[in-house]
């Protein structure tokens, strides 16, 4: 492992897309502390604590934001937004790619036609920026979290607007340049850095409230009361810790994991010389989503938990009859992450979009079009119809397997939140999504950084290129 990031540095385009890739990261977190004018953000961060150790739905509103897009919502700054309004408008014009005629023309002119869908995206990702920005400021103003004489301005909210549209924007060009001139997915990076930036506070809250904060080096750092009892047993530190390791293993078996379609190239005869007759293997992934169903999925979970509450609420304040006060706070209730219905719902939600997302990514008849020809088959299927029902059969198959994954993904947070109160922060950050997104974000980065390094003949992080190689390239001791 410490040889292979040697080699990193011995090479001198790679460790340049490295240190680009690291600076772009860097100038992202600098300008996540950048606040907005007229907002009181200890007040708001306040706020969202409480909002959070309740677990109301906006306190669920910020912790989703804070795994899935980079930004925060407790933290009201120029990055707030994230990169999730460009996330959006690409999810968008993806699900439109595949039901409407005219994107599909343009996606089959190659670069030209996806530098027009791209052009597209970044408009409809403004456009989202000042939708959500004003729905944004109107909440917090309305909750008493502006001061006053910045709250009925209009060129503070036109500023405010136009300072997170700009840092989304900005995301989203940094993004770009990871891509052009760094190494790995710009956008996926941004979301993951901005998870590991909140890990810290998960690893502190589990030392504050478990017996691990008893011991006396632990105590006399965060100045725990002696007194106050653990909030978090040994169970359940034994639970996370678990989880931590379970979710680690399962993410990187489901995102490397294959099913293996055998196929056999058709033999040509040219005079007396014969081509072709390779056996090679198409590989359909488990999890052909990623975390693209979870994100969905969560997004959608979180309107009916807040449409809920706020007709609760005003149930209650309004004393309207009884029985729609009952009614709805009962719907309350059991759309609060943990409970029963909750967690069924998603549960099937999650396999509707791995399913969904499945087909929209993957299509069995293009893909039999183009074995057949490649003059390619299956061997024991006919090329055509044949063949992409088969490949259709398969991909169900497989697709229920990683459906089951991510659904257990996502639910083991939520179950420990509600049977331990673990705070979401944590359960997430730890053992969820979160974790999900960091495992598999990351092992794409060190695949790329394998990928170049074998390239140029120098050992990966998965061994040794050659035997005795010791990081020396192989042409090198080839000539010697």
């Amino acid at each position: 492992m410490i040889q292979a990031i040697l080699n990193i540095f011995k090479i001198p385009e790679l460790r340049n897309k490295v240190m680009f890739t690291i600076g772009m990261l860097m100038v992202y977190r600098v300008g996540f502390w950048i606040p907005l004018p007229g907002v009181d953000q200890g007040q708001l961060a306040e706020f969202f604590q409480q909002q959070a150790q309740q677990g109301s739905a906006a306190g669920r509103l910020e912790s989703w934001m804070s795994i899935f897009s980079g930004g925060s919502f407790g933290q009201s700054t120029v990055f707030g937004l994230g990169i999730m309004p460009y996330i959006s408008a690409a999810i968008i014009f993806q699900l439109l790619g595949s039901v409407s005629p005219a994107l599909k023309k343009l996606r089959e002119e190659g670069p030209t036609g996806q530098q027009k869908i791209t052009e597209w995206t970044r408009y409809a990702t403004i456009g989202l920026c000042i939708v959500q920005g004003f729905g944004w400021l109107s909440y917090i103003t309305n909750s008493g979290l502006v001061y006053p004489n910045w709250a009925h301005n209009p060129l503070w909210w036109i500023t405010a607007v136009t300072a997170m549209t700009a840092g989304t924007v900005f995301l989203m060009w940094l993004g770009e340049q990871i891509d052009k001139y760094g190494i790995g997915n710009g956008v996926s990076l941004i979301i993951t850095a901005g998870i590991l930036a909140r890990m810290p506070n998960a690893v502190n809250w589990i030392l504050q409230n478990s017996p691990i904060g008893t011991l006396p080096v632990i105590r006399n750092f965060y100045g725990i009361d002696p007194t106050k009892d653990p909030q978090l047993p040994w169970t359940g530190v034994i639970l996370v810790v678990g989880m931590f390791f379970f979710v680690t293993a399962g993410a990187v078996l489901i995102t490397v994991a294959q099913r293996r379609i055998p196929v056999q190239q058709a033999k040509h005869t040219r005079g007396r010389r014969v081509f072709g007759g390779q056996r090679s293997f198409l590989p359909l992934k488990i999890n052909q989503g990623g975390v693209m169903p979870i994100i969905l999925a969560s997004s959608l979970m979180i309107f009916p938990s807040i449409l809920f509450s706020a007709l609760a609420g005003q149930a209650q304040n309004a004393e309207a009859a009884q029985w729609w006060i009952d009614t709805t706070s009962f719907l309350s209730s059991e759309f609060q992450v943990g409970a029963f219905p909750y967690i069924i719902i998603y549960i099937a939600m999650v396999y509707f979009f791995s399913y969904f997302w499945t087909t929209v990514s993957f299509n069995p008849d293009d893909v039999a079009k183009q074995l057949r020809d490649y003059g390619s088959f299956i061997p024991g299927l006919r090329p055509g119809p044949r063949t992409a029902e088969y490949l259709e059969t398969v991909l169900e198959r497989v697709t229920y397997v990683g459906a089951a994954f991510l659904a257990l993904i996502a639910v083991l947070p939520m179950v420990s939140q509600k049977a331990m109160a673990i705070p979401p922060q944590v359960s997430n950050f730890l053992g969820g999504t979160g974790l999900l997104i960091v495992v598999a974000v990351g092992l794409d980065f060190i695949q790329r950084i394998e990928a170049n390094l074998l390239m140029r003949n120098y050992a990966g992080f998965l061994g040794d290129a050659d035997p005795g190689s010791s990081g020396t390239p192989r042409s090198t001791r080839a000539g010697s």
